[in-house]
């Protein structure tokens, strides 16, 4: 093929895709409504609002829907696949939970040890007290510790990061060990277990939690106890050279139009590809694809067990996937949802305008990513896309015409 004509050739591919992978009538889902899914993402494709994405549908444990539309890379014109690899963001954070859990049934933690237990330096941590009009703030000990179990729930009363933490969550340049340090310096906002608010840091310092109990670093913990028992070969969190070409980069909306993310978001310069980071951030690090996030979604829908593997007990998953924050009002991002241990869950018919049921759970992105497990439909669905600023709207969209689409 002449050159002259190549990219016009790229520029045809997401047209020329073959059919969606998947057999919808065996996981007893109507064919007729899976089609609907890949021109409604083609839509957005085309509207300018998303370079691309990816979703998947699994019902019953068998794939209904895995399809790809637009580009992982825009300006190259280099087309979106399902085996595009994703940062799934905040997604990380239940498997840091999972792995929580394992050393929870390994017998070397318990979910209401004080974090101090693990973390010396969160002997100190002071909550604030008043906050006053110039400013500055008067500061008094917690009316207890943080406990572990308040990290996975958001409850630590642990804020965002702040200019103490010179810009870690964008340069990656501190060791999680380091970072955790200096998570603990900041005051709470309120005292552990009296409220919600959603923490990163926290999450931060759990993952930190699990390198000290497992003696291994989090993301080789990971690899090791979630990854590769489940096979989840393209899961990691510094990209290799290998796997760099198949990692879809960010967009932000502007003016109007679709343009390239730099600096200044989660992880930095996306086209960096986290070059020199020390930082595993177990609260967003993960980068992923579709058919990795089905089979640990899967896993934790089967109660802990995928393909013969078993990473928890099903009592485990339970735990983690009920409602813990259902005395605390606002206890998540949306309404009608709460949180588990590191899980949002859907707890009444006020989240269920999604058609998802209740006591399904997930987690989203940063980025616009967002996965779910529904336990009564027994539907697992995953929707991949890579705009900073989210795409709930998206998201939303591809959750109803996933949820209407089973049978019974």
């Amino acid at each position: 093929m002449s050159r002259r004509l190549w990219p016009l050739w790229l520029a045809f591919l997401p047209l020329l895709a073959a059919p969606p992978a998947g057999d919808p009538a065996r996981a007893r889902m109507d064919p007729a409504a899976i089609q609907k899914i890949t021109p409604r993402l083609q839509e957005f494709v085309s509207q300018g609002v998303l370079a691309g994405a990816v979703g998947l549908v699994a019902r019953n444990g068998e794939v209904a829907y895995h399809d790809a539309v637009g580009y992982q890379d825009l300006e190259a014109r280099k087309p979106m696949t399902t085996g595009t690899i994703f940062q799934i963001m905040s997604m990380t954070k239940p498997f840091a939970a999972v792995g929580i859990l394992m050393l929870v049934e390994d017998g070397k933690l318990n979910l209401n040890d004080p974090v101090e237990r693990y973390l010396p330096e969160f002997r100190a941590q002071m909550v604030i007290d008043q906050a006053h009009p110039d400013g500055k703030v008067t500061l008094r000990r917690p009316a207890r510790p943080v406990l572990i179990r308040d990290l996975m729930t958001h409850t630590s009363g642990m804020g965002e990061p702040d200019e103490s933490l010179d810009g870690l969550y964008e340069k990656m340049h501190l060791t999680l060990e380091k970072a955790t340090a200096l998570f603990a310096r900041m005051p709470l906002k309120f005292d552990p277990g009296t409220r919600w608010m959603y923490s990163s840091p926290g999450i931060g310092a759990l993952g930190r939690v699990l390198e000290v109990v497992s003696g291994l670093p989090f993301e080789t913990f990971l690899e090791q106890r979630i990854f590769t028992p489940l096979g989840m070969k393209d899961s990691f969190f510094f990209p290799t050279p290998d796997r760099i070409p198949r990692i879809a980069l960010v967009y932000r909306p502007e003016g109007g139009k679709l343009v390239r993310a730099t600096g200044g978001i989660l992880g930095g310069d996306p086209a960096q590809y986290r070059k020199g980071a020390k930082f595993s951030a177990p609260e967003w690090g993960m980068y992923s694809t579709a058919a990795d996030l089905l089979a640990f979604y899967q896993c934790m829908l089967n109660g802990g067990e995928y393909r013969g593997r078993r990473l928890l007990t099903r009592q485990s998953v339970d735990l983690m996937t009920a409602v813990h924050t259902g005395h605390l009002e606002p206890a998540g991002h949306t309404a009608g949802w709460a949180y588990g241990l590191a899980w949002t869950v859907l707890r009444d018919e006020t989240g269920m305008l999604s058609l998802q049921s209740k006591g399904t759970f997930g987690h989203g992105g940063a980025f616009g990513t967002n996965a779910w497990a529904d336990p009564v439909k027994k539907i697992v669905g995953i929707f991949l896309i890579q705009r900073s600023g989210g795409g709930s709207f998206e998201s939303r969209n591809f959750i109803s015409l996933a949820q209407a689409a089973a049978l019974d």
